[in-house]
């Protein structure tokens, strides 16, 4: 009796020409991710209060931010694929073929988000419990990119789903070509462990457990995103020690080995202490009219699912979510109403 093996196929090209105008799939799953972060962390920013349109416009800072910090992280923990002997510092600048860290990106993409916070009034850790969500799926879309580019996978496996890596060539030159090639011969060259989807499907599992512990704990003041991290870095810990692609050495590991270990230890720390704040804040949003005093007439909050954005109705609709949380008002939606400290 015959045995077959069922491996996972790896696509035969990652970019297609339309014309003269390279379509590279990286890129394509790149800006799908981002799409999916805005959108899912404008329905959990309205569902808290804020108001419609301030992620994006928090989306045009941080976006590029992120992309510079992501491809300054990369670049300077694989260094050697750019500058030395042989090499063509110039490839840098070139992101189009792959190579984003997402812990510059994250970074880097957290300044610009402070900064479009601070110009609209919005306080920074609400805004990033309300993307987080999306932000880890972005991640898990981003990883599919790396699958039509063949990269980031892991050492040699006899598994069922381990995955075929094929030579790539340029078919108008025959030499090979690893990023824009295509596969000529589908006949594996190996069979790895695919660490590129264990990262996908663990990023989707880290996006329901924040989701159900934010719903079930009422999670505040960073601590969604705290949690996100935390998830995150404590599955690319495991990962990244599968991986087999050249990698920066420190300490006989990994480079982002290491920096796993330390953002999950800051993640744990700032989730702790921001408990200490209280329960979740809430963004309330109030009409400009004021009452005969001349204060200002208060709007109630409308609590809705943070998952589907969809309003409640019903007797609770217009009540507080939680009598001891906390009332933050962004400068020029109203007066916040008050809560009971």
């Amino acid at each position: 009796m015959t045995t077959f093996l069922a491996t996972i196929p790896s696509p035969d090209r990652g970019v297609w020409q339309l014309g003269p105008i390279p379509l590279r799939a990286y890129a394509l799953c790149i800006i799908a991710g981002i799409i999916v972060a805005i959108y899912w962390g404008e329905r959990r920013w309205v569902a808290r209060g804020g108001l419609k349109g301030e992620v994006t416009d928090i989306a045009v800072f941080a976006v590029p931010f992120g992309l510079v910090g992501g491809r300054l992280y990369h670049v300077a923990t694989d260094w050697h694929k750019y500058f030395g002997e042989g090499k063509n510092p110039w490839e840098a600048f070139a992101i189009w073929n792959g190579g984003l860290g997402i812990w510059g990106a994250i970074a880097l993409g957290g300044v610009g988000a402070w900064i479009a916070c601070r110009r609209r009034g919005i306080p920074l850790p609400a805004m990033a419990d309300a993307l987080a969500p999306g932000i880890v799926v972005a991640q898990a879309i981003g990883r599919l990119g790396n699958y039509f580019n063949q990269e980031l996978y892991g050492g040699p496996t006899d598994l069922p789903w381990g995955l075929e890596i094929y030579e790539r060539i340029d078919p108008a030159t025959g030499f090979k070509d690893e990023l824009a090639g295509v596969a000529i011969d589908h006949t594996p060259i190996m069979i790895v462990h695919p660490t590129f989807l264990y990262e996908l499907l663990w990023n989707v599992g880290v996006a329901l457990l924040i989701v159900w512990a934010d719903r079930r704990f009422r999670l505040g003041h960073g601590r969604v995103f705290a949690l996100y991290v935390a998830g995150y870095t404590a599955g690319r810990f495991w990962i990244e020690i599968m991986r087999t692609d050249p990698a920066t050495m420190v300490w006989g590991l990994r480079v982002n080995v290491i920096t796993s270990v330390v953002v999950f230890l800051g993640a744990i720390v700032y989730f702790v202490l921001a408990a200490k704040k209280g329960d979740r804040e809430v963004i309330v949003r109030g009409d400009a009219a004021t009452d005969g005093d001349g204060g200002g007439g208060a709007t109630p909050a409308v609590e809705s699912d943070e998952d589907t954005g969809d309003p409640k109705t019903g007797p609770d609709a217009t009540a507080e979510p939680d009598a001891k949380a906390e009332a933050t008002k962004v400068p020029g939606t109203g007066p916040a109403a008050k809560s009971d400290e």
